[in-house]
């Protein structure tokens, strides 16, 4: 199958073209709709004939052709049930409608929006305007990250993927030295300065609150699953792992890639702490590459 115009609007590092590529999709255009200078670099870095549309605010001034899928992951923020619940009166959020209309626009034949898992009457209202109702992935099913996500579309999926079983074991940089990693070893850090700790996963010690903000000081073991990556790089943020009982650690930029299942240094050429902001902030390749998947003569 090969595609005319694929647009991905809030494209980030453009994982959807990753995904494509993986789900053996053709294409012969890719339009691109970022405003992240860090995650453009990534994508041109990557694929440098991607042409980049700057803000989907200004895609009234787009002149496209021949455009047969549209994808996204419109701002989240406004929708989780860990934020303020503010909606669609957040201005993040109300960029969903602008997606919406952009879809109207140009009727592709095929369209996908990712976002997290949220309220039931805001999931209702998103599905009565995009007139599908989503199908909710959990990546741990293709990847050792645990991130659910909920993906409205109107490709024929019929199936979940299937469980690969897969732990942060599977993608750890074992031979790394946890003085190579930024921050060093979290030990003497956790025990000395916070007081209290978790290690999450397969092990709890400690007494930390495993809801609230006390979720910074988990650790995670090797034998579960990654905590959801996001944006939030720098400082003590990262998503942190057990490599053995006096080694805790961050995770680094190359295992953030591959639990979101990138190819490896994909994002190498920006600084760590926005490889980890921009990763955060991108799909799992694998899942959307299943959903590609289903697209024309595909499966």
């Amino acid at each position: 199958m090969k595609l005319r115009g694929v647009l991905g609007g809030f494209d980030g590092i453009s994982c959807g073209q990753v995904a494509l590529q993986r789900a053996g999709i053709a294409y012969e255009q890719y339009y691109a709709s970022e405003i992240d200078t860090h995650a453009i670099k990534v994508t041109q870095n990557r694929f440098p004939d991607t042409i980049q549309l700057g803000s989907i605010a200004d895609w009234k001034e787009w002149d496209l052709d021949n455009i047969d899928l549209i994808i996204g992951g419109s701002p989240c923020q406004g929708f989780s049930m860990a934020g303020k619940r503010l909606n669609f009166e957040d201005p993040r959020s109300r960029l969903f409608f602008t997606f919406v209309e952009i879809i109207k626009q140009y009727k592709p034949k095929y369209f996908l929006l990712e976002n997290v898992v949220m309220k039931q009457e805001i999931q209702d209202a998103i599905s009565e305007e995009l007139g599908v109702q989503p199908i909710q992935i959990n990546s741990g099913l293709v990847s050792a990250q645990s991130r659910d996500r909920l993906y409205w579309t109107n490709i024929p999926v019929s199936e979940k993927p299937a469980d690969k079983n897969l732990c942060l074991n599977n993608i750890l940089e074992t031979e790394i030295p946890a003085d190579k990693v930024r921050g060093g070893n979290l030990v003497d850090f956790y025990t000395e300065k916070l007081g209290k700790f978790s290690v999450r996963g397969l092990c709890h010690i400690g007494t930390a609150d495993v809801n609230g903000s006390d979720s910074l000081k988990r650790v995670y073991h090797p034998a579960g699953k990654s905590p959801t990556l996001t944006t939030n790089g720098g400082g003590n943020r990262e998503a942190k792992i057990s490599t053995s009982e006096s080694t805790w650690r961050k995770l680094t930029p190359l295992e953030y890639e591959r639990l979101q299942t990138l190819p490896d240094n994909y994002t190498v050429g920006i600084s760590n702490t926005q490889r980890y902001k921009t990763l955060g902030n991108g799909w799992t390749v694998d899942v959307i590459a299943h959903i590609f998947s289903y697209m024309g003569d595909g499966k």
